[in-house]
């Protein structure tokens, strides 16, 4: 248990920005078995804020970019930056190069449109979103990052060394897997519980996530030949973007 949760707060530190004491006990082994459910935390961060936004009075627009740069700054903008260098990798003909382009702590113009392109896809696409928001913010965000867990599970890591290789190293397959699967299944079974006359959307939502969070860590190690950290990133990012834009075709 004292394992668990060391390596649980480790998580936090690494995925996001908020702050603990430093006296609690931290360890980055095995911490992406929780991004996960870290990404529903911060779904439901996004969502409660959102609602928040909606009663002071804000439109819907200007409340869609807050929560997307909320999101940004909850992270650090980790994901973000793995969505820029993996595009400058793929604007490179030359496969033996692409770890060296992304490498590069300079950004390039690839790079530079790949980012504005998922902020403004999912500024644009919550803000079509009108009902069941915070449900959404925590599918988008959840799967994201269990898509993440997918790509370090069954694609090759392509540098010996990185911030993304202890996760490999320390993966643990099919549990770590599961834990989240059974987090983002909760989460769908507690909406339709609330709301059994939406229980198709539920499901067929939940499907298409997951199909799609498999589909973008595939997509990635077909182009790559495996996976880095910035991958990784970008894995997410994606995956939260189309999963955004899938649900801005509901209307009630």
């Amino acid at each position: 248990m004292k394992t668990a949760i060391s390596s649980l707060l480790g998580a936090i530190i690494f995925y996001t920005v908020i702050p603990l004491p430093d006296h609690w006990p931290k360890s980055f082994q095995s911490i992406a078995r929780w991004c996960t459910l870290i990404g529903l935390g911060i779904g439901g961060l996004l969502g409660v804020t959102d609602i928040t936004l909606n009663l002071i009075g804000f439109p819907l627009t200007v409340r869609s970019a807050l929560i997307i740069g909320l999101g940004i700054y909850v992270t650090g903008g980790l994901h973000l930056d793995g969505v820029m260098d993996s595009a400058d990798g793929l604007a490179v003909t030359d496969s033996q190069k692409r770890l060296e382009v992304m490498k590069d702590s300079v950004t390039g113009a690839f790079g530079v449109m790949a980012g504005v392109m998922v902020i403004l896809l999912k500024i644009v696409a919550l803000s079509a979103i009108l009902d069941h928001r915070c449900w959404g913010l925590m599918l988008a965000y959840g799967w994201g990052r269990w898509g993440q867990i997918n790509a370090i599970a069954f694609y090759p890591y392509l540098k010996p060394t990185g911030k993304g290789a202890f996760h490999k190293q320390y993966l643990k397959v099919p549990q770590d897997l599961i834990l989240g699967l059974v987090g983002l299944w909760g989460t769908t079974g507690v909406f339709v519980a609330f709301n059994p006359e939406l229980w198709t959307l539920g499901l067929m939502a939940t499907a298409i996530a997951m199909a799609i969070a498999s589909g973008v860590a595939a997509w990635f190690n077909c182009r790559f030949g495996g996976h880095t950290g910035d991958t990784y990133g970008a894995v997410v990012e994606w995956t939260e973007t189309f999963i955004l834009c899938l649900l801005s075709i509901y209307r009630p």
